[in-house]
């Protein structure tokens, strides 16, 4: 159990589990979570902080083959620019470990920003809370759950 699964558990949201033998080695926790389950990492997504000019922690969900766009999510959350967060700001604030940062269940609720190709597929994967853990689950109960908008944030890598 982490604070990802116990929201989805006491909101009653339909979901899966899926575990693999996580690498310390790994060069991207996304990238490595897709190729041990054999999905398409389109279909899984990365959750990253990012930091407005006035300090305002955003939560922004991309696919793992992609990257971030700062320009397009300070646009989607109305901020004149966004930097990525510091990594100890990112940990202190969603209570989880780089690598393992769930959009669901952070100790903070933050403004959460799913790139919009997360509507294209019926289940989409994101971090269960630890590295090697991922929930499969619906992208509309993710946003749900979040509060969160679907924006175009993300861009191919």
């Amino acid at each position: 159990m982490t604070p990802a699964t116990k929201m989805l558990d006491k909101a009653k949201v339909a979901y899966s589990l899926h575990r693999y033998d996580h690498d310390p080695q790994a060069e991207s926790y996304g990238g490595e979570a897709a190729e041990k389950l054999g999905l398409n990492p389109q279909q899984v997504f990365k959750t990253l902080l990012a930091c407005t000019e006035t300090g305002e922690l955003l939560v922004a969900v991309v696919p793992v083959d992609g990257i971030l766009d700062l320009k397009l999510l300070a646009k989607a959350a109305g901020a004149k620019k966004v930097a990525m967060a510091d990594p100890a700001a990112a940990q202190r604030s969603t209570g989880y470990l780089l690598g393992g940062i769930s959009p669901l269940g952070q100790k903070k609720n933050l403004r959460t920003f799913i790139d919009s190709s997360a509507t294209r597929w019926p289940q989409l994967f994101v971090s269960g809370g630890r590295r090697g853990l991922e929930i499969e689950l619906d992208p509309q109960d993710l946003a749900r759950q979040t509060r969160a908008t679907f924006a175009e944030v993300g861009k191919a890598g």
